[in-house]
This record gives structure tokens, sequence and C-alpha cells, in this order.
């Protein structure tokens, strides 16, 4: 005899029945839409989750997580660096200077965010060395007024490598012939590609050329600082600037992304509860197709009664097929998730492409980034595992109450 029995005869009710074939499709329906409901589920959150290291690695790997600026220039901020190096958090510092205006080439003006730095300096600090499609931050040399700018920028502009622009600065500057707007010319000596918003608003000169162009002595407006924890970026302004003049303040990301952030870190956990939904409604069908199978086999019950079976037997005998079934729909819905989570970024990049479609236009990227979790997936696993275990107890304690008498009476 198998053993132990209520295992067996479980397994058992969980095959297709020959008699019923409608309980037996209610129960391959309870199976698909748990599989489903979790598929979805994981892929959405890795979906969400590729946003959220997208903003990580792209936006803030672009622009400062925090900022230590002065109301002067600072002149000495070699010396700063490695100062503020050793502030716990602090991976590295490199020095810019930002300034606002306008390139014009070609007949076409745009507004552009300008970051004078120091190319020795700034791979330390952001990711855009490893976007560079052409040229390079160190063609960027003091004195020869070269620039660097997003490929967005440039192919609305018809720009390339070598091709010349004008800087022009708000700042009016008097002449003979009157007041005129500050303006240079620059040469294009590198062209970078993150895929991001930021290819289409920001430039970078070197440092030394940005002081010049604002009549500046060579130094520094500010010093940027990479931190091996983002979210310590609010403690780091406040240690750095306890040791510093009362002419120095300091920012971070929280002041000029949190929103988008936080905005990332909201959606994902909504739209995971709502999905979540799903997983439920996918067990309460689980439920019924339980309560289903009780009420068809009363008789079997009973005669299991009548051989000596006793109440916990049956209720064994019901959780066993009702975990069967959770198991079943929770962990091909995870291979599943597992597999569309991997390759939805490709799917659609593909969908988008074929027909010429703009999908991505509302995202500040131009194409859906996924990552899979292996935590979300775990974590997804277990609850759906777990409430398929719950709605497994009603309808076993349901069948335990069944009296044979009762059941055999009309049999």
């Amino acid at each position: 005899m198998f053993k132990p029995i209520s295992l067996f005869i479980g397994l058992r009710y969980t095959r297709a029945r020959k008699s019923n074939h409608f309980l037996s499709f209610f129960a391959v329906v309870s199976t698909i839409g748990l599989m489903l409901g979790v598929a979805v589920l994981i892929t959405v959150l890795s979906v969400m989750n590729g946003f959220d290291r997208e903003l990580k690695n792209r936006i803030l790997g672009m622009v400062p997580q925090v900022t230590i600026s002065s109301n002067q220039i600072i002149t000495d901020w070699q010396q700063q660096i490695p100062q503020l190096e050793k502030y716990s958090h602090v991976v590295a510092a490199a020095p810019f200077t930002q300034l606002q205006g306008m390139i014009t080439a070609q007949g076409q003006v745009a507004g552009m965010v300008i970051n004078g730095i120091d190319p020795k300096y700034e791979p330390k600090v952001s990711v855009i060395q490893n976007f560079m499609a052409q040229g390079s931050l160190n063609d960027l040399k003091q004195g020869e007024f070269g620039i660097v700018l997003g490929k967005k920028m440039a192919d609305a502009m018809g720009l390339q490598q070598g091709d010349k622009v004008t800087v022009v600065l708000p700042e009016a500057t008097p002449t003979p012939a009157g007041v005129v707007p500050r303006f240079k010319r620059f040469t294009i000596v590198g062209i970078f590609d993150t895929g991001a918003e930021v290819d289409g608003m920001m430039a970078y000169v070197d440092l030394n050329d940005a002081a010049a162009l604002l009549r500046l002595p060579n130094g520094a407006q500010s010093i940027r600082l990479k931190l091996d924890d983002i979210f310590a970026a609010p403690e780091v302004v406040q240690d750095v600037l306890k040791d510093r003049p009362a002419s120095y303040y300091g920012s971070d990301w929280t002041y000029t992304h949190g929103s988008l952030f936080s905005a990332i870190q909201m959606e994902k956990a909504m739209i995971g509860l709502l999905l979540f939904m799903i997983v439920l409604v996918a067990v309460f069908n689980i439920v019924s197709s339980l309560v289903m199978t009780v009420a068809d086999k009363k008789a079997d019950i009973a005669i299991l009664r009548t051989l000596g079976a006793s109440p916990s037997t049956i209720v064994k005998i019901f959780m066993v097929q009702g975990t069967v079934i959770g198991a079943i729909g929770t962990l091909s819905g995870a291979v599943l998730g597992v597999i569309l989570g991997s390759s939805i970024s490709a799917i659609l990049g593909w969908v988008n492409n074929a027909f010429g479609l703009n999908l991505f236009a509302a995202y500040f990227i131009n194409y859906l980034p996924s990552q899979v979790e292996v935590s979300d997936v775990l974590t997804i696993v277990v609850a759906s595992l777990l409430l398929s275990f719950v709605a497994t107890i009603y309808p076993a304690m349901r069948a335990a109450k069944i009296q044979p008498a009762e059941a055999l009476r009309y049999e």
C-alpha cells in the first residue's frame, strides 16, 4: 500500500477525471489562472526594477549625486578632493563648473546646460566616458575650446564630430557696438549617447575653458561627489558642510531627481499590489475547484470514512490536491515570468521598430528596461504557495465534516 494514503489519494484526485469533465476543466483553469497571475506579476516588477536601475546608472550616473559649492571660485579644489574622499560613503570627487546658455549652429538654436569638467577626474564620478559614441573626454584640452554634445542634440541639429558650434551665454557684454550677449566658438570633439533625456540637454567643456567663458579665474564653482550609497547623500552633505566655511553650501540628487525616483518606487509598490489581486483571484478559483470536488466526492469520502479513514486524513487528502494545483501554477508561472521578464525588453524593442511605433516617448529613456530580481521572484513564489495552501483549509475542513450515513443515503 502506498503511504501516506492521504498523499496517494490527493495526487490521484489531482489528475484528470474522466467521470466529470467540468471539474477537470475548472482545475485546469485554476492552475492556468495562477500561472498567468504569477508570470505577469514577475514581469511587471522586472520592468519596474529596470527603470529603477536605469535611473541609478544613467541619470544619477550623469548628474551629481552630491554637490559642494561655494559663493566664490574654488581655486584649491585639487587640495580639497583628497580631503573630501576621506568622508564616509564618498568614493570619488571631481571639480565642475555649470553654466546655462544656448548653442547655435546651422541656423538652429537650442538651450543647453554646459558642464566645465576636468577630463582626468570626471570619469571617477560619472559614467559619461562609458557612453562616448565618438571621441573621448580626453579630447577636451584647455585653450582649445572643445565641446562634447549628446547624440540627441547632435542629431536634432545635424551636427557631427569636428563641426563648429557657438555657445551663447545670457550675460551681456558692453562693446563699442552696444551691449551684446557673451558668446564663444567651440569645436565638437566628442558625442555621447546614454539613451536618456540628458542627451538633449547637457554638454561638456574643459573646466578652465568654462572659467574663461565666464571671465573668472581658473578654478571650479563646485565639487561633485560620488557615493557608494546614493541614499546617504543628505547625510554626506551635512557632514561635509560642518567642516567648511559659511560660504559653502551643498545639494544632492534628491533635490533634482528625487521625485522621479520616488515616483518609480511608488508605481512599483502600487502596481505590484494591484497585480497581486490577480493571484488572489486565481487562489479563490482553487477554493471553488476544491469545494466542487468535495461535493462531487461525497460518496468516496463516506467510503473512506467507513474503511477507517480519520477526519485528519480526509483533510490532508484535499489539502494535498489544492497544494499540488497551487504548486504547479506557481512554479510554472515563475518560470514563465522569469523568461518574459528577461526578454520583454527585446520583444517590445522589436515590436517598436518593426511597426514604427513610439512606445517609449513618455519615458526618460528610449527603450523598455527590465531586470529580474531573485528576491522578487522568491517573494512572489513563497506568497503564492502560502496562499494556495491556506486556500485548501476551508474545503478540506468541509470534507472532513461529511457524515458517511448522510452521504451514502441516496447512493
